[in-house]
């Protein structure tokens, strides 16, 4: 279920807006991050390179989300070109210290989950989606790192967010 979260929030952000990059990964060189406009705890990675999507901004409510309640994410860009069959995504979830998720998914197989599908036009996109988050999502602190590809290994995006669950029974924001 937290994959699937994730995944969507991911999509999300990609909808809406290298080869050299999967060099830079192989050989573990990490790049700069860059806030992203809007209220959410995601950040764009690899941001000294070129990338399809440009995100204008994302903002997610609740911030940071909570157990047991819906989160609705708002994603606004522009791709520069279309994203087409064949397009996939490296996705590496830790949990703590420790690696959760390292896969790979076909985009295209998953943008059905944010209520899209292939091929996505190039230029102007604003997409609206909620989810909800499991009252059994296990506390702690979670870092993802999403890259995008097209099917010929442009980046179409990098993002990267962490958002740190408290203790069962322990007080969420907004709680008093």
């Amino acid at each position: 279920m937290l994959r699937t979260l994730l995944l969507q929030a991911l999509l999300l952000t990609i909808v809406c807006g290298s080869s050299v990059q999967h060099l830079l990964k192989a050989a573990n060189l990490e790049s700069s991050n860059e806030p992203i406009p809007g209220e959410s705890p995601l950040e764009l990675c690899d941001a000294d390179y070129s990338q399809i999507l440009s995100l204008d901004s994302v903002r997610m409510d609740p911030v940071p989300p909570e157990r047991g309640q819906n989160l609705t994410i708002i994603a606004i860009g522009t791709l520069s070109e279309a994203i087409e069959e064949g397009s996939y995504v490296d996705v590496d979830v830790n949990y703590g210290y420790i690696k959760l998720i390292h896969t790979t998914y076909d985009l295209c197989d998953e943008l059905p989950n944010v209520d899209l599908q292939c091929p996505i036009k190039k230029g102007p996109h604003t997409i609206e989606k909620e989810v909800a988050i499991p009252n059994e999502v296990p506390p702690g602190k979670y870092v993802v790192i999403a890259r995008a590809y097209t099917k010929n290994d442009d980046l179409i995006t990098c993002l990267t967010g962490e958002v740190e669950f408290p203790p069962y029974g322990a007080l969420e924001a907004g709680d008093e």
